[in-house]
């Protein structure tokens, strides 16, 4: 099979020496390690302001249980607990902030190794991920950590002479690591169906195979829910469930992708038929 000039001019670009690889290399890790400190300093001058932006939530729980939200309170039994608190908060929002960065940095550190057309067919992937971990964010912040409070503080007792008075007095560290976490796992979750077209792209992956891993899916679902929820089954299912319906987008997404390739493959034969036709003219006048 001989390879058009075109082709070859792209392995060219591909191609380059090992120390050149490596000097790109710490140029994309010195802007990528650059635009995280930046966001992290940006982060921690405003942590106090970021942490009470995240108590938000917590404040609708309390008004869903009748309660008034003036008169919420967080502690922290450490001297330097809320300090260390700001930090990991920090760290956590620099990281948020960062990442369109990161992940530019990434691409074009692998780009020149790809094809024009790997090049065109990773790109949108590459935008559609930050834009479904917000989203799996913003699902967290306004609905799934009201519920979760809410649920939580319905366990509270009200002192009577026969009980004694329970309240809910959450320390700074626990609620950011509670909510760090919930923002974590739903963001993770919300990028199945990226990784899952990327590996049919590739042909490394299906949608009849996902099609067929169905109810092994919907149990690994309510399992990593488990893991990284809460132990508590209202936390779990707000997880799962929505792991599930995400699970049958990948398998639609999957099928339009394979859709796709197959026109694609058909109109590139009909083509290459037609050229063999026109470059051999006796064939065409059988």
């Amino acid at each position: 099979m001989s390879v058009s000039d075109k082709e070859k001019e792209e392995i060219e670009k591909s191609s380059a020496p090992l120390i050149e690889h490596l000097i790109e290399l710490r140029r994309r890790l010195i802007w990528s390690l650059g635009g995280f400190f930046v966001a992290f300093l940006v982060c921690f001058f405003f942590a106090k302001r970021l942490f009470n932006l995240l108590v938000v939530p917590f404040k609708w729980a309390t008004q869903w249980a009748g309660l008034d939200p003036h008169k919420v309170e967080l502690i922290y039994t450490a001297p330097q607990e809320f300090f260390f608190t700001q930090v990991k908060l920090a760290m956590f929002g620099g990281m948020v902030i960062a990442f369109p960065l990161i992940a530019t940095q990434i691409y074009k550190f692998i780009a020149p190794g790809l094809y024009k057309n790997e090049r065109s067919a990773f790109l949108p992937f590459l935008i559609a991920s930050p834009i479904l971990f917000l989203m799996g964010a913003s699902l967290v912040y306004f609905f799934f950590t009201p519920m979760v409070m809410w649920f939580f503080l319905a366990m509270q007792q009200v002192g009577t002479n026969d009980q004694v008075q329970i309240s809910l007095l959450p320390k700074v560290s626990e609620y950011l690591s509670l909510i760090m976490t919930l923002i974590f796992s739903f963001g993770l979750v919300f990028q199945l169906p990226v990784v899952t077209s990327l590996l049919t792209r590739v042909g490394l992956l299906s949608s009849q195979a996902l099609a067929e891993k169905r109810k092994w899916a919907i149990v690994l679902s309510f399992v990593v829910a488990a893991v990284l929820t809460p132990p508590d089954p209202m936390s779990q299912c707000g997880l799962a469930i929505p792991t599930i319906i995400l699970y049958e987008v990948a398998i639609w997404s999957s099928r339009m992708i394979e859709r796709a390739q197959a026109r694609d493959r058909l109109a590139r034969e009909q083509a290459e038929a037609g050229n063999s036709v026109a470059s051999d003219p006796d064939a065409s006048s059988t």
